[in-house]
């Protein structure tokens, strides 16, 4: 390769090493100008500490918390933590009935709604509304005559006989500040229920559930789009029934177009509270319907959060929420960062003993390695919520071994192919392209290990997955944009093309036949020393197989055989 293109191509790969680190930096501080990140990585709630929810279980009387519900429960709940970007996050039971949340740092109100709200999602059809705050003197609901308490049996969930005179009386006496206390959300599914809407300016008298939140498959926030099909600016949540759902809310639909008035419309009820009450005007078969209401973009996507991980089996309410230390401590931390340290000085001295200045390149590559490692990290941290845990450290001190190794390879096939008689600047070109697949081939192992062990483990151990997965990733970009360019931009220096016995590159040392500028010595000109040396290199590398072959053909020519 002509040195303008060694050069061409070396300066190339620095430059687009210099994009990754532009792109990282620049990221970290948009994060720090909005003001939602840092310069340094978030802790997890080992190193940090952080806030801890007991949830309680909201039961009706007589009602109890099977462990399967239990079980079930921490399971949604964990996914909703993760759904919010907090990593590192622990969920377990106490005492067979409640559920404590260990979230790292101070979990902002998206996170906290995501954890508290059951999401208990029914679709009720609706049989009377009206406006909550009305005038004291105006006349009451009229309740149909045949409903009265004379015995009539509903025929469906929109029958008014479902309209009992102690219904009346508890819809008419109904007070939406004092919802909440009124236990709406642990309603009988089966029968009747008087609530409000969610902002507490209409109250609505409902039949019974007709379909459940636990059909819902999918559900996805976004802008509802308008008569045209061109989105709006108005925020809802597009929900995907399963098959069971798709035929229930078929016939429902299908019934509600034929009623008169409020009985027209289908309630939308979560947690005890109507989101919305919109109007049937066809039936909806595809089972995809869409809820609008008064939403944002966040408390959009958090509805659409919780329901696509599934409504909790039983609803909860926030028993006690503290602020907790850490379990480990900064001193652990800075316990594992000393043992880094110590790995980090003795992989340098190693290098630098066996590889002469040669290892400075190793010096300088793990310098570069651990600022792109610290700079993806913190990114993690600001855009996806990741934390560092102690596991996490662990799996960064692993990597020094793992990027340790991929020089060793490179400089190894270097000195081969010196051994062989190239020059430095091709011995470079040949030994690059038969190291990058060995350390390709390595680094893949490790990769697919770190993933299969963040897919299978729970905790802490899935941070040391990630870190060591990260790690694995700035190894290959270290390696093929930092550390082969700058050796191909050091074997064109004088120092190091020349050999000298300091560089690590020595061919003399190496037991090499090449000698100066495209000359090669005769056989037997080479000193006795030279060839012991290189006899002993070369039976280094001999496989099993091939010195099991010489020792036979040295028998068979002896005449043993």
């Amino acid at each position: 390769m002509a040195r303008s293109s060694i050069v061409r191509s070396a300066s190339r790969a620095l430059i687009w090493l210099g994009v990754i680190f532009a792109i990282l930096v620049s990221g970290n501080a948009l994060s720090v100008v909005n003001e939602e990140g840092s310069w340094t990585p978030k802790l997890a709630l080992d190193l940090q500490g952080g806030t801890q929810i007991i949830l309680e279980p909201r039961l009706a009387e007589g009602q109890t918390v099977s462990e399967e519900q239990l079980a079930q429960a921490v399971a949604i709940i964990r996914q909703r933590v993760d759904a919010s970007g907090v990593a590192e996050a622990e969920v377990t039971t106490q005492g067979g009935q409640n559920i404590v949340v260990s979230i790292p740092g101070e979990p902002d109100q998206a996170t906290l709604e995501r954890i508290r709200s059951s999401a208990k999602l029914e679709f009720r059809p609706v049989l009377v509304t009206e406006v909550a705050f009305v005038d004291p003197e105006a006349e009451p609901v009229t309740v149909p005559e045949d409903a009265e308490g004379q015995g009539l049996e509903p025929t469906n969930a929109s029958d008014l006989a479902w309209i009992t005179p102690q219904l009346d009386a508890e819809y008419q006496n109904l007070n939406c500040a004092g919802l909440d206390r009124s236990g709406t959300n642990v309603a009988d599914p089966t029968q009747p229920l008087v609530t409000c809407s969610s902002d507490g300016t209409l109250k609505y008298m409902l039949g019974p559930v007709e379909v459940g939140g636990e059909s819902i498959s999918d559900a996805v926030a976004g802008l509802i789009p308008g008569p045209t099909g061109v989105s709006t600016n108005e925020w809802g949540v597009f929900i995907e029934f399963d098959p069971t759902g798709t035929e229930q809310f078929r016939s429902v639909t299908e019934r509600l177009i034929a009623l008169p008035g409020v009985q027209n419309q289908f309630a939308i009820v979560l947690d005890g509270r109507v989101i919305s009450a919109p109007r049937t005007l066809a039936a909806i078969t595809d089972g995809r319907p869409q809820i609008s209401g008064s939403f944002t973009q966040q408390s959009a996507q958090v509805l659409a959060d919780q329901l696509k991980f599934g409504a909790l089996p039983i609803g909860f309410q926030v028993q006690s929420s503290e602020t907790i230390t850490a379990t480990l401590g900064l001193s652990q931390l800075q316990s594992g960062l000393i043992a880094g340290l110590i790995g980090l000085i003795l992989v340098v001295v190693y290098s630098l003993v066996q590889y002469r200045l040669l290892g400075l390149v190793t010096v300088f590559s793990l310098t570069v390695a651990f600022v792109l490692s610290y700079f993806v990290i913190t990114y993690l941290s600001n855009a996806q919520g990741y934390r560092l845990s102690l596991a996490g450290v662990a799996g960064l001190i692993v990597a020094i071994g793992i990027t340790a190794d991929s020089f060793i390879v490179f400089f190894e096939r270097i000195r081969d192919e010196l051994r062989d008689g190239r020059t430095l600047e091709s011995s470079i070109q040949a030994a690059w392209k038969r190291a990058f697949r060995t350390i390709l081939a390595s680094d893949a192992v490790s990769f697919i290990a770190a993933v299969v062990l963040y897919v299978l483990a729970v905790g802490n151990v899935r941070g040391f997955a990630f870190t060591l997965g990260v790690t694995t990733v700035v190894d290959l970009i270290i390696v093929a944009l930092f550390t082969h360019p700058l050796i191909q931009l050091l074997g064109r220096t004088r120092f190091f093309a020349s050999g000298h016995r300091l560089s690590g590159l020595d061919p003399k040392a190496l037991g090499a036949v090449y000698r100066g500028r495209a000359k090669f010595r005769d056989s037997s000109e080479v000193s006795e020393v030279a060839k012991s040396k290189s006899s002993r290199e070369a039976k280094k590398r001999q496989s099993i197989a091939e010195r099991k072959a010489q020792e036979d053909a040295g028998v068979t020519s002896g005449g043993g055989k």
